[in-house]
């Protein structure tokens, strides 16, 4: 697995591909893929750098949850051919720094970069003062090469994190799995619940997620779940218990079709496939019962080989980050 650095810990002299990266979606490859040519013809290290937190948590107070959380990022960038991922805390300092301040202090000095990549719309500096004509300049200044990647767009609109999360919200995981070029997936650790699905005959590993993660649309979906490599079909609710417990918060409920496994204290990863319905209040707890028997069946249905849904690979290990990761 590559490294997860600060600026101070990162090898160089770097390649470096800046930006926030979120989702890693054809247009943000495109701009890494213009730095790892560069770097081995220059003897340079293939660098991925990023803001820790997001610049609009640190400035206005914008929660700003993740498609990819940094450990994650890790087996994404690697098949890339990054070597590794530098986090640069994100603070009211930093985000005081002019252009010139941030390009000589973290591009020069911390990072020792050579040549720069950026997409067309990447802006940085106090108050968002410098545009690629500003790094351009100061590139030529500092004996930095600067690449510049066009943005991406297809026949809707630009491609873009905010496109990825709209589709997800809407539970529309076709469409965001098209715009990322890969499923979207999440996890945890499967902690202790109240056993109300135990009481109901339907079972379920209760996922504590990273809250920095986003999450699609809350409802029932079917679902694959991984445990050490092993692909197991599930059907997955993301959301409230509105019929047995209106007041308990909105959690990760999985229950593995056909199997019976003590999962508490495992990581389980999820790939929600298909949405098969949004949450509702049923009359009774029979009537909900019946109701989730009727989702296994339909989830089995459309998990089974003929189905044609899903993926065949193994996730790679997206786990969620240590704590000497999470905000370095």
């Amino acid at each position: 697995m590559i490294p997860l650095l600060t600026p101070e810990q990162a090898q160089g002299p770097t390649a470096v591909a800046l930006g926030s990266f979120d989702g890693l979606h054809e247009g943000h490859r495109r701009v890494i893929g213009r730095i790892t040519g560069r770097a081995a013809e220059l003897g340079l290290v293939p660098t991925v750098v990023s803001f820790w937190p997001h610049p609009r948590e640190v400035l206005f107070g914008e929660a700003r949850l993740r498609l990819d959380l940094p450990a994650e990022k890790l087996s994404l960038l690697q098949p890339l051919g990054i070597e590794q991922l530098v986090l640069v805390p994100f603070t009211p300092e930093l985000a005081q720094l002019s252009p010139e301040a941030f390009v000589q202090q973290v591009l020069v000095e911390q990072l020792q970069a050579a040549v720069v990549a950026v997409g067309e719309n990447f802006r940085f500096g106090s108050g968002r003062s410098g545009d690629i004509g500003t790094l351009q300049q100061l590139g030529e200044r500092h004996g930095m090469e600067v690449l510049v990647e066009p943005l991406l767009a297809d026949q809707q609109e630009q491609l873009s994190s905010s496109r990825i999360r709209r589709a997800l919200a809407a539970g529309e995981l076709a469409e965001a799995a098209a715009l990322l070029g890969r499923p979207y997936r999440f996890g945890g650790e499967v902690v202790s619940g109240r056993g109300l699905g135990r009481q109901l005959g339907w079972p379920t590993a209760n996922l504590q997620v990273d809250g920095r993660k986003f999450l699609p649309l809350e409802g029932v979906y079917a679902a694959w779940a991984w445990r050490d490599g092993e692909r197991m079909a599930a059907v997955m609710n993301l959301g409230p218990q509105p019929t047995v417990d209106p007041s308990a918060p909105s959690a990760v409920e999985v229950h593995l079709l056909g199997r019976r496994l003590d999962l508490v204290g495992a990581e389980l990863r999820v790939e929600p496939v298909a949405l098969l319905r949004r949450q509702q209040r049923f009359a009774s707890v029979e009537a909900l019962v019946e109701q989730i028997a009727r989702d296994a069946q339909q989830a089995e249905a459309l998990l089974s080989p003929s189905a044609g849904v899903g993926v065949a690979q193994t996730p790679a290990d997206e786990g969620g980050d240590s704590p000497q990761q999470q905000n370095p």
